[in-house]
C-alpha cells in the first residue's frame, strides 16, 4: 500500500487571495455574482458548493458528460475558443470566468463584465486547487463549505492512494489524430503518486511557444514498458475521429509491449475539464477503478 504523510494545505483553511481572491462582501451564499463560466472545473466546484444557481451561461458545445445536466436553464455562450460576445452581453453577467483557452478574447470579454482567469497556479497541485476552490467560495461567503469539501477530498485521495499496489507504473498520453504525446497529469502523478517509467533517450522534446511536448511513438511506449497506458483522447473530445484502441494495442504488441494494458479515459472529462471539486474526484475514481479492476 502507498504511504501517506500529507498535511492539509494551509491554503485550504484560509480565504484565498490568489487568482480569484477578493473576498465577497456578502456573508451569505444567497448573494454573490451571476457568472458565465468557460471553465468546467469552476462550474463543477460551484455545483459542489450548492452555488450553481449563480451560473447563467456556459459553452454548450464543450460540455463534458458529467456536467451536461447543468445546460438546462442556462444560456449557450459559444465555444471554448470562440465566445459568443452578443449572447454574453445579453445575459448581463456580473462576472466571467475564463482560462487560457479564452486568452484571445479576454479584452472583449472584459468589456462586457469583470473577467477572472481561474487557471490553476504553479506549484503543488492540491495547494493550487485549494486556492481556486476557496477563491470561488469567497465570492459567495461559502468558505466553510469549501473547507469541508476540500478536507473530505483530501481524505479520499489518501484512501485511494493507499488502496493501490506498490510498484505499479503508468504512462499517460494525449492522442491526437493518430499521434501520441506524454501528458503530465497531476491527479495521477501528484495526488495518487503513481510512478512513471523513465523516458527513452530517443524521445526528444518539441517546443511550441512556451510549451514543451514529448511525442511518443508506440515503440517508445513499449520501451518504457508501463503496467498501464492511460490515454486522453483529444480527438474524441473535440469531435474528430476517436482513437481505435485495437490499433494502438497492435502497434504496442509489434514493438514488444503486448503486456501493456491500455485504458482510454473519458475524453471530455480529462481534456475539456478538470481542476474542480467534482472533476478531480471523478478523475481520481476513474484511475483507481481501472487499476483495481483485474
Amino acid at each position: 500500500m502507498r504511504g501517506s504523510g500529507w498535511v492539509l494545505p494551509a491554503a485550504a483553511l484560509l480565504v484565498s487571495v490568489l487568482p480569484l481572491g477578493a473576498q465577497a462582501e456578502s456573508s451569505s451564499a444567497e448573494h454573490g455574482p451571476s457568472v458565465v463560466s468557460f471553465d468546467w472545473g469552476a462550474v463543477d466546484t460551484l455545483e459542489a458548493l450548492g452555488l450553481e444557481s449563480h451560473i447563467i451561461g456556459v459553452p454548450y458545445q464543450a460540455a463534458p458528460d458529467y456536467i451536461s445536466h447543468l445546460l438546462e436553464g442556462r444560456a449557450d455562450v459559444g465555444g471554448l475558443k470562440s465566445p459568443d460576445l452578443d449572447a454574453i452581453a445579453e445575459l448581463s453577467p456580473e462576472m466571467i470566468l475564463i482560462t487560457g483557452r479564452q486568452s484571445a478574447s479576454q479584452e472583449d470579454l472584459q468589456a462586457v463584465a469583470e473577467t477572472r482567469d481561474v487557471t490553476l497556479g504553479e506549484g503543488d497541485y492540491f495547494d493550487a486547487l485549494s486556492d481556486k476552490v476557496m477563491g470561488l467560495a469567497a465570492l459567495y461567503g461559502a468558505e466553510a463549505q469549501a473547507q469541508e469539501r476540500l478536507e473530505t477530498l483530501h481524505a479520499d485521495i489518501e484512501s485511494a492512494r493507499a488502496s493501490l499496489a506498490e510498484g505499479t507504473e503508468a504512462v499517460v498520453v494525449t492522442h491526437n489524430d493518430g499521434h501520441y504525446s506524454l501528458r503530465q497529469e497531476p491527479v495521477v502523478r501528484e495526488l495518487l503518486q503513481i510512478p512513471q517509467p523513465a523516458l527513452p533517450d530517443s524521445v526528444e522534446p518539441v517546443s511550441h511557444g512556451s510549451r514543451t511536448f514529448y511525442p511518443l511513438k508506440p515503440a517508445a511506449i513499449a520501451e518504457m514498458s508501463p503496467d498501464v497506458l492511460f490515454v486522453v483522447d483529444r480527438s474524441a473530445a473535440i469531435g474528430d475521429t476517436p482513437l481505435d484502441p485495437a490499433t494502438l494495442k497492435e502497434a504496442l504488441g509489434s514493438a514488444g509491449g503486448e503486456a501493456i494494458r491500455v485504458e482510454v479515459l473519458s475524453p471530455t472529462l480529462w481534456y475539456l475539464s478538470g481542476d474542480g471539486l467534482k472533476s478531480v474526484r471523478a478523475q481520481m475514481d476513474e484511475i483507481t477503478q481501472a487499476l483495481l479492476t483485474p
